[in-house]
């Protein structure tokens, strides 16, 4: 069973397959091709937190790849959930009905305990403040593609870097290549986790801590813009003073290198004017549009196992395996553990 929890579990040949593949998926729906690679299959997106791209990404993908979806958008009023019946059981019965589960989750960590008791494999959507992995290959996707290159970068990383669980995927993705420098820009309330810096120690990634936008902005080939994430602070007090430190408007861009890539995991909220809009740099709403064929690949990747992703009679297309995912129960506390990956 393949799960996908977090960014760790990646290895970079799996990466690079991947994007090969997501190219691939890219071309044949721009070119008005009619795809039944999961045909028959059905995924159930369960959010217990908004979404718009994330959810709305993942459902497109599966209807282009020729399945279907069940979907709940607001899981914490209208399910179960609300009558006091825990994750665990929610996922059990769900995945009675689907063949893969999309989760969004306020806590971190739900993904992986929605993994040691799921039939099927689960994608973690997003699980607080903990990690957001599909976005980070999106991510990844987008300077893969604006840029022709994943090594060699010096990557800026700005905003909200404690609570933005895309930042923390992202910098974990980013690790798997040569010669990265990562740049985290944020406001003494938001910095990013230790947790994050030492993984990036153990793997010889080069980061730094700074507070000077504008030089920062000067040097970066990417610029990876975050918002201040208001429902995640512990006060009101503390987000005002975050709010809006850092933002993105036509002086900063006009101290940037002409060939630097402006990203953002969207929704914005004031951190980017939007007169950068019009800047061929401004390569957010590409960096979305993306994401819809890195999720059919991963889908795909999900549901590879013994031939059934694909239905007899369909159109085989190769997609790399991914990290093996074994479930190890604790007392009390259910945790997912990744095993190597095996390169494609």
């Amino acid at each position: 069973m393949r799960h996908v929890l977090g960014a760790k579990q990646f290895t970079r040949p799996e990466v690079e397959a991947l994007f090969e593949t997501s190219r691939t998926f890219e071309e044949k729906v721009k070119g008005g091709q009619v795809l039944d690679r999961l045909r028959g299959r059905i995924m159930a997106t369960v959010f217990f937190e908004p979404s718009t791209r994330t959810r709305l990404s993942f459902e497109a993908a599966m209807l282009r790849l020729g399945g279907q979806v069940i979907s709940t958008e607001n899981a914490a009023q209208f399910s179960s959930a609300i009558k006091g019946e825990t994750l665990e059981d929610s996922i059990r019965v769900i995945g009675a009905y689907a063949d893969v589960i999309v989760l969004r989750h306020y806590e971190e960590g739900a993904a992986a305990r929605a993994a040691a008791v799921s039939s099927v494999p689960v994608i973690n959507a997003g699980d607080g403040p903990g990690e957001h992995p599909t976005q980070a290959l999106l991510d990844l996707y987008a300077i893969y593609r604006e840029k022709g290159r994943m090594d060699g970068l010096r990557v800026a990383m700005v905003g909200d870097l404690a609570y933005g669980r895309t930042v923390h995927s992202l910098a974990y993705l980013l690790s798997l290549f040569r010669d990265i420098h990562i740049d985290f820009v944020s406001p003494p309330e938001t910095p990013v986790p230790d947790r994050v810096l030492a993984y990036l120690d153990e793997r010889g990634t080069s980061w730094s801590r700074e507070t000077d936008l504008a030089r920062v902005a000067a040097q970066a080939d990417v610029l990876y813009q975050t918002r201040i994430q208001k429902e995640r602070f512990p006060s009101m007090e503390m987000y005002e003073r975050a709010y809006g430190r850092y933002v993105l408007d036509p002086s900063l861009l006009a101290r940037m290198r002409a060939d630097a890539v402006i990203l953002h995991p969207l929704p914005r909220a004031g951190e980017i004017d939007p007169a950068v809009d019009a800047d061929p740099r401004a390569a957010y709403f590409r960096q979305a549009a993306g994401g819809l064929y890195v999720r059919m690949a991963l889908l795909c990747q999900c549901l590879e196992d013994a031939g059934e992703a694909y239905p007899e009679g369909s159109e085989a297309l190769s997609v790399p395996a991914m990290g093996t995912i074994s479930i190890a129960e604790g007392k009390g506390t259910a945790k997912a553990q990744v095993k190597g990956g095996t390169p494609a």
